[in-house]
């Protein structure tokens, strides 16, 4: 499976699937689900917060709407607002349930953030190491192509830093 990681905004990203990095609300606030949220339309998040709450670490699949993929994982590393900050359990849950996910969907290709980073409140050098070691050490079934995209410039340098990943030129 190729695993690369790569800088951008994830909602301008064209893969199978996409994860949103969702409290277990799956309301889509700011951070990356404002993103997908924007750019995909309010029927996407309609869509999830029907879906939801969910458990800690586990997943949810909508339809992408107007993003430039077949779904969106919504995977909840994060409580809700207000109600704690994500660990290395809630992110190595998520990063997994999604990749299971997109395996059970028949995806080839995955684009993941910096799941329970940010907003979350996680360590981003620490959470992107948890992310890599779970990529790396899944076996997919249908899945062929892992993207871990970093908004910004600090974020994208720690990622890369953290899982010993290059990005390719996009």
């Amino acid at each position: 499976m190729k695993f690369d990681v790569i800088q951008g905004d994830i909602a301008e990203q064209s893969a199978d699937a996409l994860v949103n990095a969702a409290g277990t609300s799956l309301e889509m606030g700011s951070g990356v689900a404002g993103a997908l949220r924007r750019r995909g339309g309010d029927a996407l998040n309609e869509e999830a917060v029907e879906n939801g709450p969910v458990d800690l670490g586990e997943v949810a699949v909508t339809d992408a709407h107007d993003l430039d993929a077949e779904y969106v994982i919504h995977a909840a590393a994060m409580p809700h607002y207000g109600d704690g900050q994500a660990t290395e359990g809630s992110i190595r849950d998520a990063t997994r349930n999604a990749l299971e996910a997109a395996d059970e969907l028949d995806c080839k290709s995955i684009v993941v953030p910096a799941l329970g980073c940010g907003v979350a409140g996680f360590d981003t050098d620490e959470g992107a190491a948890i992310i890599g070691e779970e990529i790396e050490s899944y076996d997919p079934a249908v899945l062929e192509e892992v993207r871990v995209i970093a908004y910004s410039d600090e974020e994208y340098d720690a990622i890369r830093a953290a899982t010993g990943k290059v990005a390719d030129s996009e």
